[in-house]
């Protein structure tokens, strides 16, 4: 399967069962429309004269194209491998979502997680259940050595003594049974002083820094209590957090929603502002609210989209590149075929804490009750459901199976399909088309910085 597409000057043709992505001149992108598969060395008699081009430069083209089939990086054939699980408890769980807080100081507008109590009560992690969630990931990774540990909330800084000592309960655990402990702390920054900004520093391999972008948007959803946005407060916080880094991981995470589709303008703010690791994620919510996005303001984000790479590949070519995390696709070091149809991993390879104990297959399905996969004090842990994840793979998906975009979504995120199309494994088609877009602008990004 090939898709093709014209931006920023660039030609660009992606062959989707293997991966390759190539630039390519107008002869060979023009040409593609005449091809019939399967192909034969020798240019098909009726393509002879099929465009406005001379003879040669078709003859040329069409060699260039035979060579790059034969080498599997054009019209390739779809793979095959294995993409089924049928062992239970055999799947290494390497990674968690400590909902070490279900409470917040903001009030964010359109949070997803009921400003931070996920629709119980406001509540916080004890040691204890932290303890047992290290155990847990000790115990169901298995033979896996690299472990990923994710402090979430809510505002995990509103439970920061808890986060400590879990890292030092992981640490101490890591030594005795030989895991290697990856924390990330997600923070919306309100709380941050200089002791917090040291430990983080010291201790996260990675820190989400929450901020929507210019100060009329943030300051319109991301607001105190007392309904007076934080941009002011936290920013500097950021800044100084940032600074301290010393080069370690970071990101700005932000929000878009309709209120700023124009968003590009809310990324070059921050990266603006000193943060040259951004990401700015579309809303989710139902289509009837009012912040939400919906098929008809598609338009307007892919124009976006497209200004943002545009101004990319400017920046980077004047030596002020930065990185924006929805383009970061690596197409040459793509992970292994079964991963890329399996997607994020949630509830297979990835779970979610809560204080209660309970076990989800991911931060976003956390309060959906028939999605319980066990709890930490009962040392059960359901892996028929892990299982029935691990299997919904995009070559199964009638609507994914044609698409040529699969390899690089894994059919999308689970808790979106759930909420929008009341099935886990039925894509949400705004999301996908978004992703598709963001793809396109990503692969001409790397493409126009590569050379």
């Amino acid at each position: 399967m090939v898709h093709k597409y014209h931006l920023n000057g660039y030609y660009i043709v992606v062959d989707s069962n293997s991966g390759c992505v190539h630039v390519v001149d107008r002869i060979v992108f023009d040409l593609l429309d005449r091809i019939k598969e399967p192909l034969t060395e020798n240019l098909p008699q009726e393509m002879l004269f099929c465009l406005d081009y001379d003879l040669d430069v078709i003859k040329d083209a069409y060699s260039e194209i035979f060579k790059l089939f034969t080498q599997g990086q054009l019209f390739s054939a779809p793979q095959a491998p294995n993409t089924t699980h049928d062992e239970m408890g055999k799947i290494p769980v390497k990674a968690a979502c400590f909902h070490v807080s279900h409470d917040c100081d903001l009030r964010c507008r359109y949070c997803f997680a009921g400003t931070g109590s996920f629709g119980g009560k406001r509540t916080s992690m004890s040691f204890e259940v932290g303890q047992k969630g290290i155990d847990f990931l000790v115990k169901r990774s298995l033979n896996r050595r690299n472990i990923e540990v994710d402090f979430f909330g809510g505002e995990p800084l509103l439970n920061f003594d808890v986060v400590k000592r879990i890292v030092d309960y992981a640490k101490r655990q890591g030594d005795l049974f030989e895991k290697d402990f990856r924390f990330t702390f997600t923070t919306n920054g309100c709380g941050l002083d200089a002791e917090k900004v040291a430990f983080i520093n010291r201790e996260m391999s990675n820190v989400v820094l929450s901020l929507d972008g210019r100060k009329e948007t943030n300051d319109r959803m991301r607001v105190f209590t007392n309904g007076v946005g934080c941009y002011d407060a936290v920013l500097p916080k950021f800044k100084e957090l940032v600074n301290r880094r010393g080069g370690k991981d970071y990101y700005i995470r932000g929000t878009f929603t309709r209120k700023n589709l124009d968003f590009s303008k809310d990324i070059l703010h921050l990266v603006d502002e000193g943060f040259n690791e951004v990401s700015l994620e579309p809303v989710v919510l139902d289509e009837t609210h009012p912040y939400a996005l919906t098929e008809r303001d598609l338009p307007q984000i892919f124009k976006e989209y497209e200004l943002l790479a545009e101004e990319m590949v400017c920046r980077a070519q004047q030596g002020r590149g930065f990185n924006f995390f929805q383009f970061a696709v690596v197409h040459s070091e793509s992970p292994c075929l079964s991963k890329r149809l399996m997607g994020c991993g949630a509830g297979v390879e990835y779970v979610a804490f809560v204080p209660e104990g309970d076990i989800y297959p991911c931060h976003q399905f956390v309060g959906l009750k028939s999605y319980v996969m066990g709890n930490l004090f009962d040392d059960f842990f359901d892996t028929s459901q892990q299982l029935q994840f691990a299997n919904l793979r995009v070559n199964r998906c009638e609507k994914c199976r044609n698409c040529w975009a699969r390899l690089y979504c894994g059919g999308g995120c689970n808790a979106n399909n759930l909420r929008f199309e009341k099935d886990v494994s039925r894509p949400h088609e705004c999301s996908c088309q978004m992703l598709k877009k963001r793809l396109e602008c990503a692969f001409m990004v790397k493409s126009a910085t590569c050379f």
